[in-house]
C-alpha cells in the first residue's frame, strides 16, 4: 500500500492549467500600446483628440469650404471669405507646376522619356532577368545622353549623336536579354552564341560576334535617330517637377558611385590620393549647398576658358553632384569600417587583389549596411534640390511662387505650397518605403533578423 500510494503521489500526472486568455485580438492591441496605463491612456486621449482636430480642420479647409472651379483668386474668396482653399488656382496652373515653361506641344518628350526611363529599369524586377548591375550601369552611362537630345532638340552635335546611338544600343540590349532570359537561352550572349554556331568556340571568337552585333545595333540606331526632327527647347523654359527630378535624378545616380571612390581614395594607402579625398570631402561638406550653387553660377565660369560657356544648369548639375558625392563618401566610409577586420584577412588569404575584395567581398557587405543611410541621403538630396530657386530655376517651388504672383490668381500662396508639399511627401514616401523593402529583402537590417 505504501508502494501504492508513492507511486500516487510520484507519477500521477497534474491537472493541465486552463490555456491564458486571448491578448491579440484588437482589444488586447489597444489595452498593450494605447491604454497601458492612466498615464498612457490620458496621452492616448489628448494626442487622439489633436489629430482628430487637425484633421477636420484639414477636411473643412481643403475639401467641404474649398472652391474647385473659379475664374480668379478674388472670386475665390468672395466664395470661401478665407475659410477655403482655392483649388480652382491650382488646376489652372497644375501644367506648370509639373512642366515649368516647356511648350505644351512638345510635353510628349518629357512624357517619354520618363517612361523610357521606367521601361529601362524595370527588368530589376524580373527575376529571370540576369546581368542586372549591367543594365544600371548602361542606364547611368548613358540614359542622360538620350534624355538631353530628346529634350533639347534642335541640332545636336557628333559627340552627342554617337551617345545617343550607343544608348538606344544598349537599351534594346537590355530588352533583348530579357527576351533571352525568357525564352530559354539564359542571357542574350548565349543566345547570340548559340544562333550564330559560336556557342563552342574559343571565347577570344566570341568576342567578334559580341562587337558584330552591337556595331549592327549601333548603325540602327544612328539611322534611326536621322529620321528625328525635334525643334529645340532651351534649358530657360525646364522648370517644375520635371526640373526637379532632372537635377536629383542626376546628382542621385552619381552620387554613389562617386562616393564610393572618393571613400575608397581616403582610405588609400598612396598619401597623394588620400589628401586628395580627404580634402575633397571635408571641403564640400563643410560649405552650405546655397553657397556651392552661388560658386558654381558666378564663380566656375571665370575659371573657364572664354570660348567654353557652359548653361547655367549644367553648371548648377555638377555643383550639386559634387555636394552630393562628398556625403555620400562619408556615409560609404561609414559601412567599410561597419565590415569586420576578419573579412579583409578572410579576402587576401584567398589571394583575392585589393579590387576583387572590395567588389566581391567587403563592398556588397557594407553596402547592405548602409540602405537606410544612403536612402536617407537620397530622400534629403531630393529636398535640397529645392534651392536652386534662389539662383533663378524654376523648379516645383519657384512656380509654386510665381503662381501667386499671377494677375488672376495674386495673393494665392497657400494652397500652391501645400500641393508642392503634397508632392514631396509622395515622393519621399515611396522612397522610404523601398528602402524598407531593401532591408527586408537584401539588407542587413532589423527586417532579416
Amino acid at each position: 500500500m505504501a508502494e501504492t500510494m508513492h507511486e500516487d503521489t510520484v507519477f500521477r500526472p497534474k491537472p493541465s492549467l486552463p490555456p491564458p486568455p486571448n491578448t491579440v485580438g484588437v482589444v488586447g492591441w489597444l489595452r498593450k500600446n494605447l491604454f497601458g496605463g492612466p498615464f498612457d491612456s490620458i496621452l492616448t486621449i489628448v494626442g487622439g483628440s489633436l489629430i482628430a482636430y487637425f484633421a477636420y480642420t484639414l477636411y473643412l479647409y481643403g475639401i467641404a469650404n474649398a472652391v474647385w472651379s473659379a475664374g480668379s483668386y478674388r472670386e475665390c474668396l468672395d466664395i470661401t471669405r478665407g475659410n477655403g482653399a482655392c483649388w480652382a488656382g491650382v488646376s489652372v496652373w497644375m501644367n506648370n507646376y509639373f512642366y515649368g515653361r516647356y511648350p505644351d506641344v512638345e510635353q510628349w518628350r518629357v512624357n517619354l522619356a520618363g517612361v523610357i526611363l521606367a521601361v529601362w529599369l524595370a527588368p530589376f524586377w524580373f527575376p529571370k532577368v540576369k546581368a542586372k548591375i549591367a543594365t544600371g550601369i548602361s542606364a547611368v552611362l548613358t540614359y542622360p545622353f538620350l534624355a538631353a537630345a530628346m529634350l533639347l532638340g534642335g541640332e545636336v552635335g557628333w559627340f552627342l549623336q554617337i551617345m545617343v546611338g550607343i544608348a538606344l544600343t544598349a537599351f534594346a540590349a537590355v530588352w533583348l536579354n530579357v527576351a533571352a532570359s525568357y525564352a530559354g537561352y539564359g542571357s542574350l550572349r548565349a543566345a547570340l552564341m548559340r544562333l550564330s554556331g559560336f556557342e563552342n568556340k574559343d571565347e577570344r571568337l566570341q568576342k567578334y560576334v559580341l562587337i558584330g552585333a552591337f556595331v549592327v545595333g549601333f548603325v540602327l540606331a544612328l539611322l534611326f535617330q536621322a529620321t528625328w526632327d525635334l525643334a529645340p527647347v532651351p534649358t530657360v523654359n525646364w522648370g517644375g517637377l520635371f526640373l526637379t527630378l532632372v537635377i536629383s535624378g542626376i546628382a542621385i545616380s552619381s552620387a554613389l558611385p562617386t562616393g564610393v571612390i572618393l571613400a575608397l581614395g581616403r582610405r588609400s594607402k598612396m598619401p597623394v590620393i588620400r589628401v586628395f579625398c580627404t580634402a575633397f570631402i571635408e571641403l564640400f561638406r563643410s560649405v552650405p549647398l546655397i553657397t556651392i550653387l552661388f560658386m558654381a553660377v558666378t564663380m566656375m565660369p571665370l575659371f573657364l576658358p572664354v570660348e567654353v560657356n557652359l548653361d547655367k544648369l549644367v553648371l548648377v548639375i555638377i555643383a550639386v553632384c559634387i555636394f552630393a558625392a562628398a556625403y555620400m563618401a562619408e556615409i560609404v566610409r561609414g559601412g567599410l569600417q561597419a565590415i569586420n577586420k576578419g573579412q579583409y584577412e578572410a579576402a587576401q588569404a584567398m589571394g583575392l587583389n585589393y579590387w576583387k575584395m572590395m567588389t566581391l567581398i567587403i563592398m556588397p557587405q557594407a553596402l547592405k549596411l548602409m540602405i537606410p543611410n544612403i536612402v536617407g541621403n537620397f530622400i534629403g538630396l531630393l529636398k535640397d534640390t529645392t534651392l536652386v530657386s534662389i539662383i533663378g530655376l524654376y523648379d516645383i517651388l519657384l512656380m509654386a511662387k510665381a503662381s501667386g504672383q499671377d494677375t488672376k490668381w495674386l495673393g494665392m500662396h497657400t494652397e500652391p505650397f501645400l500641393f508642392t508639399a503634397a508632392v514631396f511627401f509622395v515622393i519621399c514616401f515611396c522612397m522610404s518605403k523601398y528602402s524598407q523593402h531593401l532591408e527586408r529583402t537584401i539588407g542587413g537590417g532589423y527586417g532579416r533578423r
